[in-house]
């Protein structure tokens, strides 16, 4: 998921918890990640890239990858999404190839993913360890900082829960897919990049509508 995306999803989240009562937050949540057709624009320059590099040379493979990627971009525009957006996935397989045009190797392709996994891991487990859960902090700031959440210990754990549901997710992926590296099984990590992508995101982010929503109610009431 590009970073536009990111911050998208964490601006829309709490609607998303408002709306979560009448309708399945699981499929909501991967409506806002791009939906079915948006994983399927994420995996195929992925597949793309494996597949040339074990027919071409890596140069190939990465300026094969590209291209499909810019193919995507200019359907997902004319299909109507906007130019931002649209561009983040071409962004995404541009530092990829770029680090595994520099490392020289395919798993290079993988390298900054597994590398945000871990940060991202770290964040959340030093937002335990303060008392200060990511998530919460997330929702305040939706609410303009007004709330001291902190102090109401439903809400606390709830958030608790939450960021320990997304740190275990970052922690699995750096794990599963750092070990994939070292063992230059850059098949195996096409699959788990995708397998633990959208659709584990999603799920993990059906905890976070939870706290979210358990928060609202409690505090804005």
């Amino acid at each position: 998921m590009s970073q536009p995306e990111t911050r998208q999803v964490l601006g829309d989240i709490d609607e998303t918890a408002r709306r979560a009562s009448t309708a399945d937050p699981t499929q909501q949540l991967i409506d806002q990640l791009g939906g079915r057709t948006g994983m399927i624009y994420t995996a195929i320059p992925i597949i793309v890239f494996v597949t040339a590099n074990a027919l071409v040379a890596l140069p190939v493979a990465i300026g094969s990858a590209v291209a499909v990627a810019v193919g995507i971009m200019g359907l997902r525009i004319a299909y109507g999404e906007s130019v931002v957006q649209a561009s983040g996935g071409l962004a995404g397989v541009l530092v990829a190839g770029g680090v595994a045009a520099w490392t020289g190797s395919a798993e290079g392709f993988f390298l900054v993913g597994i590398w945000a996994s871990l940060v991202g891991a770290v964040v959340m487990f030093l937002s335990l360890l303060a008392r200060r859960p990511l998530t919460g902090v997330v929702w305040n700031a939706l609410h303009g900082n007004k709330f001291d959440w902190r102090r109401d210990s439903p809400s606390l754990r709830g958030h608790d829960v939450a960021t320990l549901a997304l740190a275990t997710l970052f922690t699995a992926r750096y794990v599963v897919q750092d070990r994939l590296y070292d063992a230059e099984a850059d098949g195996w990590l096409a699959t788990a990049k995708i397998g633990m992508g959208t659709p584990l995101l999603a799920l993990t982010l059906v905890v976070v509508v939870w706290a979210f929503r358990r928060t609202t109610k409690r505090l804005t009431a």
